[in-house]
């Protein structure tokens, strides 16, 4: 099933708040119907974990790097909590957002304990803030953990967040990792295909998902049964661990124009870098995601704005 570069409004998006919901999305994937997204939200998922310490450029100690990056580069849309969006965004009020509206830390293993994450803002204070600062505010964004013991508060809380982000003329994106005691393999092909298709039943636009893990080692062919439990929900893979250009340029080729995805969600990947190679790298992914550029091209961009940054450097 292939999707139009177009989204027409889903029904739970008031006729007078249609065009907007449109408009919003056309930003939110330049135009494409793929979204490149800047994940920036693990600030609290993995506390500094990401963010400091052996193989991570000294740049990533500081928040601000995030904004740097994203203001710089050519992305989608910067996905992070309201609170660093407060305390930057009027230093970069040309990066398009999303709001991350729940989070935890990793600090309570799933051995010790089921995950759960509920939301932290209600839609009447995303509302003041949106207001108030006036800064592009394309979506919201929240993680599901199907399996969790908690896993019908979160279902319930989702399909509310959606509902109201669709009355704003907002997108919403869900985050859906099967994770608990009760999950036994959460890369399972025909698992992450069933939470794609439950975050289509909850209305959202985008899922995000791992990539899963094929016993022939196919992955992107696996997840092309994901791609299509989504329908009409637009499926974004996670970034990942740290690997290098060519070989993440590599997967994110195949599970965009073999698997057909439309698009990825990626965070440790970029701001791990230093300022001029997460832009390179950055340019480098929507090279492939929004252009359609090839392994090659894209690695060859890469490499070509680093040796530009560093004869200006």
């Amino acid at each position: 099933m292939s999707l139009s570069p177009i989204q027409k409004a889903p029904l739970d998006v008031p006729s007078d708040l249609r065009r907007l919901y449109e408009q919003n999305f056309e930003e939110m994937t330049r135009g494409t119907g793929r979204l490149m997204m800047m994940a920036a939200d693990q600030k609290v998922e993995h506390l500094n974990d990401d963010f400091y310490g052996r193989g991570i450029s000294e740049d990533d100690a500081d928040p601000e790097h995030l904004f740097r990056i994203a203001s710089r580069a050519r992305i989608g849309v910067m996905a992070t909590q309201l609170g660093l969006i407060a305390r930057y965004g009027a230093d970069y009020p040309g990066i398009r957002y999303v709001v991350k509206l729940n989070s935890k830390t990793h600090l309570i293993p799933t051995k010790l304990g089921d995950p759960e994450s509920y939301q932290w803002l209600d839609f009447e204070q995303l509302d003041r803030f949106r207001e108030s600062s006036s800064l592009p505010v394309l979506g919201v964004g929240y993680t599901i953990y199907p399996g969790s013991r908690a896993e019908p508060e979160m279902l319930q809380e989702a399909a509310r967040l959606v509902f109201e982000a669709h009355q704003r003329g907002l997108l919403a994106i869900l985050w859906a990792y099967p994770r608990g005691e009760a999950v036994l393999s959460e890369r399972d092909p025909h698992l992450i295909a069933g939470v794609a298709g439950l975050a289509a039943c909850l209305g959202a636009d985008f899922v995000k998902v791992n990539e899963p893990k094929a016993e022939d080692g196919r992955n992107a062919a696996a997840l092309r049964e994901a791609v299509r439990a989504a329908g009409r929900t637009r499926l974004i893979c996670a970034g990942g661990k740290e690997e290098s250009v060519p070989d993440f340029l590599a997967r994110l080729h195949a599970q965009i124009h073999e698997a057909g995805a439309s698009g990825s969600a990626t965070g440790r990947n970029i701001h791990q870098r230093t300022l001029s190679e997460a832009v390179g790298f950055c340019n480098a992914i929507s090279a492939i995601t929004l252009d359609g550029a090839s392994v090659e091209e894209a690695t060859a961009l890469y490499e070509k704005e680093l040796a530009h940054a560093s004869a200006v450097g």
